[in-house]
């Protein structure tokens, strides 16, 4: 099914003055991000629903390998979210414990050999930490985890599935 689209669109790239690669990306980054909106926000009712397609799109437009990606992303975000809802339980936010939750991030992501994970752990406790909710923080550390994961799901799904073509100099597809 995904090589009868693939080629359809490849043929309707050309009229358009548009590189085949683009179209089919540009597609399936489409697809992947309306599929994780429609989960996070229909089914599961996520309050926060818009970061299962952030991180879709992180995930699905990422120059580098999808499952690499989607590991730091996945492991990074529990990170933040569990250090930003313990944080938020016993301390009020302000910039010297939010700055003092950065830098335990990042030895804990060094402790825990973590690597490119740290920026997203960062980013989870920012969220977690920062940004004013109505729930209490560990509901908001959960939510924010189960977005996220969703958004990482579908982009691997996505990505397994629909497969970008390599193509030639002269931008057919390889066969």
């Amino acid at each position: 099914m995904s090589d009868r689209i693939a080629v359809l669109m490849a043929k309707s790239a050309t009229r358009f003055g548009l590189d085949q690669e683009t179209l089919i990306i540009s597609a399936r980054a489409a697809v992947a991000t309306v599929l994780s909106l429609l989960l996070a926000r229909t089914v599961l009712r996520l309050p926060e629903f818009y970061w299962a397609p952030i991180s879709t799109i992180v995930i699905v437009l990422s120059t580098i390998n999808p499952l690499t990606l989607a590991w730091q992303r996945f492991v990074g975000t529990a990170l933040g979210a569990v250090l930003g809802a313990l944080i938020a339980t016993f301390f009020h936010a302000n910039w010297i414990v939010y700055g003092a939750g950065i830098f335990v991030c990042g030895i804990l992501s060094a402790l825990l050999r973590l690597g490119s994970a740290y920026r997203f752990a960062a980013i989870a406790l920012t969220i977690v930490l920062l940004v004013a909710h109505e729930r209490a923080p560990w509901i908001v550390a959960i939510h924010r985890f189960v977005e996220v994961s969703l958004g990482i799901a579908v982009a691997l799904l996505v990505t397994a599935v629909w497969r970008v073509p390599q193509y030639t100099a002269d931008n057919s597809p390889k066969l």
